[in-house]
């Protein structure tokens, strides 16, 4: 069964494949092996990990995804199986043939399931959904009014408090960025550099968080015979995963959910570290 999700990413590893399994090798430990069939996703994090053509041959035909990240061990490549169903052709033509209507319509329902996600996150967390869910029957066909948006607005500062912005990774500022902020020969107020950093770690957990579960999602949508890049809301010429970002919009709100325990359970975290990765990854 494919219900694993591998992270290499606290120290340098050779990956090989041995009898239908990837083995893991690192210096003086003992080798790890595990059936391909296991592994839904292997996500490479490290420098210093090197891997066989033969793992990736077999990591595909098995239905496994591989995520390489870059050296701030962010995702920036995906490795999908080709071969997805057995009437994949057929489903292809289908889904590029649907209607706009028929578009719009399913577009509606993943924004309401998501409004109604955030709001179940809410009401964990404050008791309240904060009129979140009455704006669920209110979203229309192809989310006209853009009622996502307006309950995100809403949903963030309950969150994660009222000066949280989202920061997708493209634009997460670095450390020299966020030194910058004060100017060249001004330090900014140490509680100010702390709420920063508290900033950029949770957008770093969300966006790690949102990345294993593109990548499961878009796993899911090619071994259901439907193509990644024929979206229904997302359009990007240069987006292979328009369907995959579409499908996975319903359960951003469990990665949110997560986040924040973590944050609970782990009030001195500061990195990225393995076994809070663990705790993420099992929500």
């Amino acid at each position: 069964m494919h219900n694993r999700i591998l992270d290499i990413s606290d120290g340098g590893a050779r990956l090989r494949s041995s009898l239908q399994r990837l083995v893991i090798e690192r210096d003086q430990q003992p080798d790890v092996t595990i059936p391909f069939a296991d592994v839904a996703v292997l996500m490479v994090a490290h420098p210093q990990v090197s891997y066989s053509q033969s793992v990736l041959a077999n990591l595909s035909a098995a239905g496994g995804v591989f995520v390489s990240c870059d050296e701030r061990r962010h995702p920036v490549g995906m490795l999908l199986p080709l071969a997805g169903h057995f009437t994949q052709a057929e489903r292809f033509a289908a889904q590029a043939s649907a209607s706009l209507p028929t578009r719009k319509r399913l577009w509606q329902q993943i924004a309401r399931a998501k409004i109604r996600g955030q709001a179940e996150v809410l009401v964990q967390l404050n008791g309240s959904d904060h009129g979140l869910l009455a704006m669920v029957p209110q979203v229309r066909s192809g989310d006209t009014t853009n009622l996502e948006a307006q309950a995100a607005r809403r949903y963030w500062p309950k969150v994660f408090g009222s000066t949280f912005r989202r920061i997708h990774e493209a634009s997460e500022p670095t450390r020299s960025e966020d030194d910058s902020l004060a100017g060249d020969d001004e330090q900014q107020p140490a509680d100010a550099v702390d709420e920063l950093s508290l900033l950029s770690l949770q957008n770093r957990w969300l966006n790690y968080g949102y990345a294993v579960l593109r990548a499961m999602t878009a796993r899911a949508v090619c071994a259901s015979g439907l193509h990644p890049s024929l979206g229904l809301h997302h359009h990007n010429r240069y987006n292979a995963f328009c369907l995959a970002d579409d499908l996975m919009e319903p359960f951003r709100p469990v990665v949110d959910l997560a986040v924040v325990r973590l944050f609970e359970h782990h009030a001195d975290l500061w990195e990225l570290n393995r076994e809070a990765k663990r705790e993420l990854l099992s929500a």
